[in-house]
C-alpha cells in the first residue's frame, strides 16, 4: 500500500466487529506511529490501551455531551487514550518558550501522532475514529492519568464492520495559494 493509498483509503470507522485486537498487533501499530515527528524530537505522546469494563465505563460515564461517542466506544473492542507529557513542547532547556505559540505545540504533536497511529492501524486492517468530545476530567480520573500528563483524545479501534465512502473534498484550488 502506498502512502497515498493509505491516506486516501482510511475512513473514520464507528462500527466494529467483536474481534479482539492482538496486543502484538497493537504494539506494532504504536511502533510505527512512534516515527511521527515531534517538537525537537521530544516524543511526548503516550498511549493507554483500554479494554473490557473500564472501556465501557468511559463510554457510559464520559460522553454525556455527545452520547453517540459513548456508543462507539462501548462497541469497539479497544479504546486508545492518547496522552501527552506536559511542559516539554514549545520550551527551551531553560524553561522559556521558543515561539509565541508557547506550549500549544503539544496539541500539534498529539495530532500528528494520532493520525500516524490511525494510518498504521489502517495498514493492519484496523479501523479507528478520533474522538474529541468527551469529559476529559472524568476520563482522566478513571484512567488515573498522572499529573505530568494530559489526556488529549480517545481513539476507539477495531476491525471495521462498515465501509463508509469518502466524503467530498474541497478542490485543491481552494486549499492552496501561491506567493512569490
Amino acid at each position: 500500500m502506498t502512502a497515498k493509498e493509505c491516506i486516501k483509503g482510511r475512513r473514520s470507522i464507528r462500527k466494529f466487529k467483536d474481534t479482539l485486537i492482538d496486543h502484538q498487533v497493537l504494539e506494532d501499530i504504536i511502533e510505527t506511529a512512534s516515527y511521527a515527528p515531534s517538537w525537537k524530537h521530544t516524543q511526548i505522546v503516550r498511549y493507554i490501551a483500554v479494554e473490557g469494563a473500564l472501556k465501557d465505563k468511559i463510554g457510559s460515564e464520559c460522553t454525556s455531551m455527545f452520547p453517540n461517542n459513548g456508543t462507539i466506544i462501548q462497541n469497539a473492542p479497544m479504546l486508545i487514550a492518547v496522552t501527552v507529557i506536559k511542559n516539554r513542547c514549545g520550551y527551551e532547556r531553560d524553561g522559556s518558550f521558543t515561539t509565541p505559540r508557547k506550549d500549544t505545540w503539544q496539541m500539534y504533536d498529539a495530532g500528528v501522532a494520532s493520525e500516524a497511529f490511525c494510518l498504521a492501524a489502517y495498514e493492519q486492517g484496523i479501523g479507528s475514529v478520533i474522538v474529541g468530545i468527551f469529559d476529559g476530567d472524568a476520563a482522566s480520573a478513571l484512567l488515573a492519568i498522572p499529573d505530568d500528563r494530559e489526556l488529549v483524545a480517545l481513539i476507539p479501534i477495531g476491525y471495521p464492520d462498515e465501509a463508509p465512502t469518502a466524503p467530498r473534498r474541497k478542490p485543491v484550488t481552494e486549499l492552496v495559494s501561491y506567493q512569490a
